[in-house]
């Protein structure tokens, strides 16, 4: 993974992983420790799809650059749908506590839009190629000197 992406998926992992830690600890306190596992496991999945989801839309960019804005929508519906059937596979499990599991899919799925907005904001993106043709090309060329009347 170029050291871009790298750097993309930190900025929002980073930011999940500590509000997802935030709320296994509130989980934890509320409702013992079936609430702090239901947590930590809402927010590995939030953390795992979006993560996952972040590489595939790389790779497309990368790919297909074309492609790049309808796959990003399609990409964020899809994940967004995911989640969503976590939430009704899981909404009666004895496992961990569901409303905690909820709950961090939740907090964790909006910190990671968030952080990864913010981060794409932040990356300084260039929008013009530079051309290596012409700067080696200039290099070829003599440069003028003095005026030319």
């Amino acid at each position: 993974m170029p050291s871009q992406d790298a750097r993309n998926l930190l900025q929002s992992a980073v930011p999940t992983a500590a509000v997802g830690a935030i709320v296994a600890v509130v989980s934890g306190v509320v409702a013992g420790g079936k609430g702090a596992i239901g947590a930590v496991v809402g927010t590995a999945v939030v953390i795992a799809f979006m993560g996952l989801g972040l590489f595939v839309l790389q790779k497309t960019a990368k790919s297909l650059p074309q492609l790049f804005q309808a796959m990003g929508m399609m990409l964020y519906v899809a994940q967004l749908l995911l989640l969503l059937v976590f939430m009704g596979l899981f909404k009666d499990t004895t496992l961990f506590n569901p409303r905690a599991f909820a709950a961090a899919l939740v907090a964790a799925t909006i910190v990671w839009m968030a952080a990864q907005a913010r981060a794409h904001m932040k990356a300084k993106i260039l929008y013009v190629e530079p051309d290596s043709e012409s700067d080696s090309s200039k290099k070829d060329k003599p440069e003028k000197s003095g005026s030319s009347t």
